[in-house]
């Protein structure tokens, strides 16, 4: 299904890309081109675990994960909020804007952009996204500003959840009505039983690979993921290498680049 040219469209990008300083500058100049093109309103989500990593261990804090997500105490939540919503998001933000981009540094606490609640008690205050209000994303893009969200997310209470960047990505993207949801990563693509990348992937044909253990880990959160979003609206879901030179132009003129999953 293809979408046409424009429309809206959110780019969630990996923390493994925002790392180099390279691959970061590069891809705020490719987003930027796109979204300064009239066509297209263009909302940014970043994780930033490798940075996050880092900084707890260089404070002799151990990082412990369960079933890809990490544990989140008060002391690792402080570091969600100065890591996420801190650096890494201002590293971005400054990025997009020596690109020539007007970006706006958020994260889900900001209006209610993303409320969460407990995934999982034995994880801490690891979030689940359970409500989205996109009208703070719909005034920015509106006005020309690139909204570049940070996977932090809080409810009424004013408790502050650390939520999978991925699941940040889909709650955004479905309350702000996108035609199109792009997951730059630093994987080619998805692939199958015998390791062929798949072009095209059905809603169905993405279960059957988390069913037979194809797709495990990481891979597999991002296809729970692309799946709900496919239920909730989103026309197409890509999973792409965001090391490519021009990934983001080739991908809107639906090149054969990386994993496009249909409804």
């Amino acid at each position: 299904m293809n979408p046409g040219p424009g429309g809206r469209l959110l780019i969630k990008l990996g923390g493994t890309l925002l790392d180099q300083d390279e691959s970061r500058l590069r891809l705020a100049r490719e987003i930027a081109a796109i979204a300064a093109n009239p066509a297209y309103q263009v909302v940014v989500v970043h994780g930033g675990g490798k940075q996050m990593t880092r900084y707890l261990a260089e404070r002799g804090v151990e990082s412990r994960f369960v079933n890809g997500l990490r544990v989140s105490t008060p002391e690792v939540i402080d570091a969600v909020v100065k890591i996420f919503a801190g650096s890494v998001n201002a590293s971005l933000v400054t990025a997009f804007r020596a690109a020539g981009a007007r970006p706006v540094g958020l994260s889900g606490l900001d209006a209610g952009l993303v409320d969460a609640e407990i995934l999982d008690p034995d994880l801490g205050q690891v979030g689940k996204p359970v409500a989205s209000d996109a009208r703070l994303l719909q005034v920015l893009t509106g006005e020309n500003y690139l909204p570049v969200v940070a996977c932090v997310a809080g409810d009424a209470l004013g408790v502050i959840y650390n939520v999978n960047a991925d699941q940040m990505a889909v709650a955004c993207a479905i309350s702000f009505r996108v035609s199109q949801l792009i997951f730059l990563t630093d994987v080619d693509g998805v692939r199958d039983g015998g390791g062929q990348i798949r072009p095209v992937l059905s809603i169905a044909e993405a279960q059957k690979l988390i069913q037979d253990g194809v797709a495990t880990g990481g891979m597999q959160a991002k296809l729970e993921s692309a799946i709900e979003a496919l239920r909730r609206g989103v026309s197409e879901v890509l999973i792409a290498p965001g090391a490519t030179a021009g990934i983001v132009e080739s991908l809107l003129n639906q090149s054969t680049i990386g994993t496009r999953l249909v409804a």
